[in-house]
């Protein structure tokens, strides 16, 4: 059954950005590699943003290192995979998703990678049905989406690639290599079009993962996508970002003034870091990442509290409760680090005694 648009949660990107989309398709007169929808200079204005000719705005996807963004994207247009690696929250899931949606303008043919995970999920699957009936044909086979990306000329991406047994994550290595897909029960096989690549995401904070074979890793180019380098980035991310999740969200609340969100995101750099930003005192660091997307996600936990329980307006108490989720995820480490952090560092700064009270009773 079709759905109204405006009642979808989470539109793709290329319906999110459809306009930026189409605009950039209309002015990009530069070369594109074959079955790709737009230029390597246009996918990363798409990703970066800025001003086009004709005065229409792109809005950024990604703050950041721009020479990373045109190193992914200038592997994807040679024969080479693309692996994006990077601690939880750097953004490795969004910009995959903006890539495919650029490349191919197709974002959805997603290999979502777990422990459990078979063969079939990367290769293809069978219609009991049509087999019983029929016996292996084509009719009878279900393509994953790798396999509808090399018939399609278009870009698979595969999350959380370090989490995949090795034995399934080695079955890659014809398909980056060879470009073909083996299908030996039909004595066939599958051919990549033109177009077609591989964008993989790994870190390396997960407990269950699954080291790439020097074979896999050869077929691949890394890039490494780093946290915010400064306190101001981190502070623009979180707030463009919980601006647009906000109006998804319909949620009845003023935008989160910058205040708080320097807050916050000064706590998660310090801790994360180890050290305070002025670089004075040294801190003991939890067990939790702390990463940008968490932030956004406190920040938006907390609108939510001061829309529907208090009067629209983000304050101190209405971040505590999310803040000490963040930070506290071993009850017994994490609880002695962040309670030193309160006593040391919150404590004694004068505009902050709020947010200490407010967090203080949360624990």
């Amino acid at each position: 059954m079709a759905q109204k648009k405006e009642q979808i949660l989470r539109l793709h990107a290329e319906q999110a950005y459809k306009q930026e989309l189409d605009e950039l398709k209309r002015v990009d007169d530069r070369h594109k590699p074959t079955g790709w929808q737009l230029s390597p200079w246009a996918i990363v204005t798409y990703l970066l943003g800025g001003q086009l000719e004709n005065g229409f705005e792109i809005e950024p996807k990604y703050f950041g290192n721009r020479r990373l963004i045109e190193v992914a994207v200038a592997t994807l247009a040679t024969d080479r995979a693309l692996l994006l690696i990077g601690i939880p929250g750097t953004g490795k899931t969004w910009v995959a998703e903006h890539l495919s949606a650029a490349i191919s303008g197709n974002s959805t043919l997603l290999v979502q990678g777990t422990a459990g995970m078979s063969e079939d999920s990367m290769r293809y699957g069978w219609n009991y049905a049509h087999l019983l009936s029929k016996g292996p044909s084509e009719e009878a086979l279900t393509p994953s989406p790798i396999m509808y990306a090399m018939q399609q000329g278009m870009i698979a991406r595969i999350e959380e690639l370090t989490r995949i047994p090795s034995d399934v994550q080695d079955t890659l290595i014809t398909l980056l290599s060879e470009k073909i897909l083996p299908i030996p029960e039909l004595g066939s096989e599958v051919q990549a079009q033109k177009g077609f690549n591989v964008i993989a995401t790994a870190n390396d904070r997960d407990k269950g993962v699954n080291d790439l074979s020097s074979a896999l890793r050869r077929r691949f180019n890394t890039v490494v996508l780093p946290l915010p380098d400064s306190l101001e980035e981190e502070v623009k991310i979180v707030k463009t970002r919980v601006d647009k999740i906000g109006r998804t969200l319909e949620l009845p609340a003023d935008a989160p003034p910058v205040k708080e969100i320097k807050r916050l995101v000064t706590i998660f750099r310090e801790l994360r870091q180890g050290r305070t930003e002025d670089g004075r005192t040294k801190l003991k660091s939890p067990s939790s990442t702390l990463s940008t997307a968490e932030a956004i996600s406190v920040i938006n936990s907390g609108q939510a509290l001061a829309a529907h329980f208090g009067d629209g307006s983000l304050k101190a108490h209405d971040l505590a409760a999310g803040i000490t989720g963040a930070i506290i995820k071993d009850p017994i480490q994490d609880m002695n680090v962040w309670n030193e952090y309160l006593e040391t560092v919150v404590k004694e700064r004068k505009d902050w005694k709020d947010l200490y009270r407010a967090c203080k009773e949360m624990i």
